[in-house]
């Protein structure tokens, strides 16, 4: 029989090679879409949730294939956000889909390249309502579903450190959901101010309570009698309500703390929680003064206790009861290394008795001595609701720090306090006598740990009262009383921090499920059991009492627990059980609540964008933001931004509009024709956080019609130039395409500015002073360099200025001017300078009558004779003029022109010409006293502060006639001739430097050395500039300042050419300050009103900008070569070491000597000190520290470094001066004598090398301590190096083993070091406890006082006040 096909067998081999091409051909498949999936473009998507203005600056990102459908890309996003898919819309954010507001299709099959996305690019999308409702929050089961949803870091969380808070406790894995909306435990957060996070902790804890909260809210607020505003209970009334109701996630605190009294300030105060809840409830209790709640307080939180002390032999007892709101228990005992286990302990230690025994006994009445006694505590009556201080922070008096104690320390979830109600030891003899509750020691507490704010000498109380008469009643009570004596925890007060700062939360036991809840300000979360015994705190290690001390940690600070009483134990009130009182409250709350979600409604759906407008007739640019809702039409906005701008009376309002603008470029980007009834919502793109643009309100004449502005174009201001009258109008704007030649540039602005475009001239400005001539009429405006908003400057005269080289040209020139011109208003000196001017006169003339009386006339020239003087400046002013003409048409012929031209200034009469030149003299009067071996070398690039005063950017001659004018207006142009530099450029000044290139037919650039403000280049041995080649435009008007620029002030409004010189600035201002330049000083004044002297007279004004302040002050400025120098005493055995004596001059190749002499009478005048010169000596001043000692034939720039503002220490010496050479070295010692513990004063050792062997053997010669005894230290810090005595011993590095002073450790290479030193066979002090006090006590006050003590600054703590009647200057205040 044949077999079938179907029951044919297949040989192995077969299957086995069928087998084989399957698997590779899945492989294949496989592969080759991991290699098409590698080759597929992915697009990067960014979206803003924009539904909330809490997560507006939030964003998601995804990076997807482009192949993605829009469905996926909607599940991602729900799944990364926490929205539920279909509640919320994506839209456009970016690109040229901006302006589409319209929802992406969620439902499409397009994928997302087909829907506009692109690849390579970031895609920004906004996330919004769908159908103007919220997008539902994802219920926790869905959302933890996706690996990738738990791994999401969206939302905001806390950050240790964050507003002086921590937290390293609570989860930080916060959804973003639940920044959206109300916590999903139902409960409500707190705002946290900024540091309030304490009083967040409390107010959670007693809304918590039912027992509180119930009593609270029947408590019923009389408007009538108190201001809500100032009722610290109707606020915690209110805010309890909106915790008990608000559909908030969290709410403010700012109403409860301002019935406190509290200003903006107490939020960025952290206090204590503990002192906040007796400071609370003691101003709770006054407020609740006769009425149903006003022993609420003590009802529910208030003990009492027996403070006792017990004769031991005579068994005499004498008793007080005091009261307590909470129990404050030690960590660890004083002096202790090990820390009490669990609040069980601490509770047993703290009823503990103490023997009063030795000189502690205690004086027995009945015994009529001094008898050891027993002292202790006992418990009398627990309170309803206990409250456990655990005393985490304490003082290290070692280190005089603040430090917190995180040793672990348990406390049970149920306390049994039976065992603490009644330890009294029962063998010892009782008496009935016992002190009078009102006895002067009431209210004071056993070994400082018990606080006793509310003390109470009620007889009555509902606990056991142990001093009952009958032994068995007492046992009886005793027993009934520890029965029912179970407490149970429900609120754990956390710290997380140290002791100079931390957070404070809340972990909360709910009455209502019996759940813990974390309660960390805003944040809502559940918790466990094994979370509360995460906050029992943790030892890091046994190091010593204080090996804590600034470990910041997370751990209970206090705890409350509540009673188990069925019979007391509360519930909260329900909704229909409020009081009537309580239910219109939280009706009004809740309107209240509704009210502001329409508001944020309205806010979220407002489109606020910066509107500006130019005034039409004041001129001035206005800004103001315009808020309008997105529904509104541009004609309706176009009404809101006119009111905004008060244009009522300026213009119509159908002659305004609204245009797209860019405020940084001043470009108007388009305007709106057509689409008056479009919503601003579309038109600028949907509501936005900020916008990329902004608004102009523009406005027109009735006559004229506006200008369509279309995408794309460019702005272009155009300032017409006319070089008859020098003027530059102010700009007209024209519209322009960047692919329009400058041929048709041309022919648009002629006809917008009427002039003829065959001789027109167009200047671009591309940046700041690059004028640019546009000369190639076929070049495009964009290869020109145009841009969004651009500037030009055209000029269309016939004059034959057009045919003269661009940079040679008159409309260059004052180009040019125009861009470096700024305007400053300077303060002239209040007195008259006349007889000052006189004097100053006096000294530079011969001193004959004769010559006095003719200097003094010539004075009177520009002060007095203004006639005669604007005579001169005209016809001077005509002489440059005609001078320059005469320079452009000889061309080149330099030396002509200046030979002319010095002819011609010769026969100009100047009223100060020789003034000038005996100031001159005068000021090389000092110059000839120095010896100065290189003068060519005179000055230094880098101390340019201090130049000759006598130097001119002009020649005397130009000065002189410049300056004789109260009013003057003048455009130096002196000569062609070309000088040159140290860079090797032929040029005297920017200008000459552009022509002179331009001659020369290279590339222009700005690259000059005559802007090196740091040289004295531009000044030949006469003093005269070399740059006199400057174009250097000065013009001055007075001025009237504004009020309160002080009264009588004269004022000067000049605008001046930047590019002009310090010296030459002064030499202008001359004949308006009355006195030479050198007499006279030129100050800075800043926006804070600081003024600062500007002395570097090479340096230009370029750092100057429009509308800055100037001020002149009478006196001698600095010559060449002169610094300013502050000199401080020296005082090495004083408090204050440092010490300011005088303000000198000191110049360059003077010596330290000369110095010296010059300072001898301004020491005697100045400052009383009568010394010879041999007496002091001057030194290096580094800060506070001294450095090296200057020797007398030191030449200051040659040996001495100096600079500007330079510092020097003077030094008083008591003998003479042991240093002689440069090769020695000074150091100052000071002995320590441990056995005395006390530092001796300074003593100045001079060295002769580097050697620790001779420095020991000078120790040892002024101290007698034998030579190998002798250990020293370098001193750490500051002058004079500040160390506490009780430090020094051993924390210095004594003893350091090198043989050089010059090596680390030490790095002695300068005098003025500090050396410690002592006998190493002297033994310490040994102090009792009260005198190491004592001691540290002083050395912390000394070392604080000195500023010397840098190594812990604690943070300075208001005290913790509530005010009663809401003012804090009241005395009624709860401290």
């Amino acid at each position: 029989m044949v077999p079938s096909e179907e029951n044919q067998l297949v040989p192995k081999e077969d299957m086995f090679w069928s087998c084989r091409q399957s698997i590779f051909a899945e492989m294949k498949k496989k592969f080759s879409q991991v290699e098409s999936a590698a080759e597929e473009p992915r697009v990067l998507c960014i979206i803003q949730d924009t539904t909330n203005s809490k997560t507006v600056n939030e964003r998601v990102t995804l990076n997807l294939p482009a192949s993605t459908p829009l469905k996926r890309l909607f599940e991602d996003v729900a799944s990364k956000v926490g929205y539920v898919n279909g509640t919320f819309d994506l839209m456009w954010g970016n690109g040229d889909n901006v302006t589409d507001t319209t929802p992406i299709d969620q439902n499409s099959d397009k994928t997302i390249l087909d829907a506009g996305f692109e690849p390579g690019k970031k895609n920004f999308l906004h996330l919004t309502d769908k159908d103007g409702e919220q997008p539902h929050i994802m219920p926790e089961e869905s959302g933890t579903t996706d690996d990738s949803v738990q791994d999401r870091f969206i939302g905001p969380l806390p950050r240790e450190g964050s507003v002086g808070c921590t937290n390293d406790y609570v989860s930080q894995n916060y959804s973003y959901s639940s920044v959206l909306s109300k916590s999903e435990t139902g409960y409500v957060g707190l705002v946290n101010q900024a540091m309030t996070c304490y009083l967040n902790s409390l107010l959670q804890t007693l809304f918590m309570t039912p027992e509180f909260r119930n009593a609270l809210y029947k408590w019923e607020f009389e408007e009538s009698e108190e201001d809500p505003v100032t009722s610290i209970p109707y606020q915690l009334q209110r805010l309890f309500v909106l915790l008990q109701t608000s559909k908030k996630r969290a709410i403010e605190t700012t109403d409860v703390t301002r019935s406190f009294g509290w200003d903006s300030s107490e939020a960025w105060q952290q206090h204590d929680v503990q002192e906040l809840c007796r400071v609370m409830f003691d101003a709770l209790e006054q407020k609740w003064k006769q009425t149903e709640q006003a022993d609420l307080i003590n009802q529910l939180y208030q003990g009492k206790l027996k403070d006792y002390v017990r004769c031991l032999e005579c068994g005499y007892e004498g008793w007080r009861i005091d009261t307590y709101l909470d129990i404050p228990l030690v960590i660890r005992p004083y002096g202790s290394n090990q820390a009490f286990a669990s609040v069980e302990e601490a509770l047993h230690a703290f009823i503990q008795p103490e023997i009063l025994d030795g000189p502690n006994q205690y004086f027995c009445e009945r015994c009529k001595k001094k008898c050891d006694a027993r002292k202790g505590l006992r418990f009398l009556h627990f309170p309803y609701l206990l409250t456990l201080q655990l005393k985490r922070f304490d003082f290290d008096y070692t280190t005089m720090h603040r430090i917190k104690l995180n040793d672990r320390m348990t406390f049970p979830e149920e306390l049994d306090m039976s065992v603490f109600i009644d330890v009294e030891d029962e063998k010892s003899p009782q008496t009935d006598s016992c002190t009078d509750s009102g006895a002067e020691n009431e209210g004071s507490c056993h070994s400082d740990q018990m606080s006793n704010d509310f003390s109470n000498d009620d007889g009555v109380d509902e606990g056991i009262c142990l001093e009952s008469n009958s032994a068995a009643e007492r046992i009886s009570k005793a027993g009934s009383e520890k029965s029912s004596l179970l407490y149970e925890l429900f609120s754990v007060m956390v710290h997380s921090g140290s002791a100079a700062g931390g957070h404070y939360y809340a972990c909360i036991k709910s009455f209502s499920d019996d759940h813990w809840y974390s309660f960390n300000d805003q944040h809502v979360s559940k918790i466990t059991q094994e979370d509360i015994k995460k906050t029992y705190g943790g030892s890091s290690g046994s190091r010593g009492y204080y090996s804590s001390a600034f470990a910041s940690s997370t751990n209970a600070y206090m705890l409350i627990y509540r009673l188990k009483d069925p019979t007391r134990n509360a519930k909260f009130l329900e909704a229909h059980e409020y009081p009537e009182h309580i239910k219109q409250l939280v009706q009004k709350e809740r309107e209240l609540e509704e009210q502001e979600k329409r508001q944020r409604e309205i806010e979220r759906n407002t489109c606020k964008i910066k509107l500006f407008c130019m005034h039409p007739t004041k001129q001035i640019m206005m800004e103001n933001k315009l808020e309008v809702h997105k529904d509104r039409t541009l004609q309706e906005a176009v009404e809101i931004a006119y009111k905004l701008m008060e244009l009522e009376e300026a213009v119509p309002l159908d002659c305004c509009r609204l245009v797209k603008y860019d405020e940084f470029h001043d470009y108007l980007e388009r305007s709106y024709e057509g689409e008056e009834d479009t919503p601003m919502g579309l038109l600028l793109g949907g509501v936005k956080s900020t916008y990329m643009f902004d608004l102009l309100l523009e406005t027109r004449r009735p006559d004229q019609i506006f200008q369509c502005y279309k995408p794309g174009e460019v702005m272009v201001k155009v300032h017409v130039v006319d070089l008859k009258t020098e003027s530059v109008a102010p700009p007209i704007s024209v519209r322009a395409y960047l692919n329009q030649t400058v041929s048709e540039f041309k022919q648009l602005i002629s006809k917008a500015t009427h002039l003829p475009a065959e001789t027109m001239r167009v200047v671009l400005e591309r940046c700041y002073n690059d004028l640019r001539l546009l000369n190639v009429s076929s070049k495009t405006l964009k290869a020109e360099g145009f841009f969004r908003s651009n500037k030009v400057f055209i000029e269309s005269s016939e004059s034959s200025d057009r045919h003269v080289a661009y940079t040679d040209s008159h409309l260059w020139k004052l180009l040019d001017r125009h861009a470096n011109t700024i305007r400053l208003y300077v303060s002239l000196p209040e007195q008259s300078p006349g007889s000052q001017f006189r004097r100053a006169v006096y000294q530079k003339s011969s001193g004959d009558s004769g010559n006095l009386d003719e200097a003094c006339e010539r004075v009177k020239g520009p002060v007095v004779n203004m006639k005669s003087v604007e005579a001169i400046l005209e016809e001077s002013t005509e002489k440059l003029k005609s001078l320059s003409l005469q320079q452009q048409q000889e061309g080149d012929n330099g030396d002509s022109s200046k030979s002319t031209e010095a002819s011609d200034f010769e026969n100009i009469e100047s009223p100060l010409n020789e003034i000038d030149s005996s100031a001159s003299a005068e000021n090389r009067e000092l110059e000839n006293q120095i010896q100065i071996s290189d003068p060519e070398n005179l000055q230094s690039e880098e101390r340019s502060d201090s130049d000759v005063n006598n130097d001119r950017s002009t020649s005397s001659v130009d000065s002189d006639i410049l300056s004789s004018s109260h009013s003057s207006d003048t455009l130096c142009n002196v000569d062609n001739a070309s000088i040159p530099l140290a860079n090797g450029l032929d040029s005297h000044s920017i200008t000459s430097s552009r022509r002179s290139k331009a001659h020369q037919g290279k590339k222009e650039t700005w690259d000059t050395a005559e802007e090196d403000s740091g040289t004295d280049s531009e000044y030949d041995e006469s003093g005269k500039s070399r740059g006199e080649a400057q174009y250097m435009y000065f013009k001055s008007e007075p001025y009237t300042a504004d009020e309160g620029s002080g009264e009588g002030q004269k004022w000067l409004m000049v605008h001046v050419d930047k590019r002009i010189t310090l010296s030459a600035f002064k030499q202008h201002l001359e004949p308006f300050v009355g006195v030479p330049s050198s007499h006279f000083k030129v100050f800075r004044v800043y926006a804070s009103n600081q003024e600062f002297e500007s002395v570097r007279l090479n340096e230009t004004l370029s750092s100057f900008s429009d509308d800055n302040k100037i001020t002149i002050r009478l006196g001698r400025a600095l010559k060449k070569g002169e610094y300013r120098v502050k000199v401080y005493q020296l005082l090495v055995n004083e408090p204050e070491p440092c010490k300011f004596l005088l303000d000198a001059v000191f110049a360059k190749g003077m010596t330290v000597r000369q110095s010296k002499e010059e300072l001898l009478p301004q020491l005697r005048e100045q400052c009383g000190l009568d010394l010879t010169i041999d007496r002091f000596r001057l030194r290096k001043k580094t800060w506070k520290n001294p450095g090296t000692v200057f020797l007398d034939y030191h030449i200051y720039e040659e040996d001495i470094n100096i600079s500007s503002n330079w510092e020097v220490f003077l030094e008083i010496l008591d003998g003479v001066e042991k240093m002689k050479s440069m090769s020695q070295l000074a150091v100052l010692s000071r002995r320590w004598r441990p056995s005395e513990m006390k530092l001796d004063s300074f003593q100045e050792v001079v060295l002769e090398s580097s050697s620790v062997e001779e420095l020991k053997e000078k120790l040892s010669e002024i101290s007698g301590i034998p030579l190998e005894n002798i250990e020293f230290a370098k001193g750490r810090g500051t002058f004079p190096c500040d160390i506490s005595i009780l430090e020094i011993h051993q924390d210095l590095d004594w003893n350091p083993k090198v043989s050089t002073l010059n090596v680390w450790p030490l790095y002695i290479c300068d005098d003025g070091a500090v050396i410690f030193y002592r006998d190493k066979t002297e033994e310490l002090m040994e102090l009792t406890d009260e005198q190491r006090n004592e001691l540290m006590k002083k050395e912390s006050s000394r070392l604080q006082k000195t500023g010397h003590r840098v190594t812990y600054s604690p943070r300075k703590e208001k005290a913790l006040k509530i005010y009663l009647d809401g003012a804090p200057n009241k005395e009624l205040t709860q401290d």
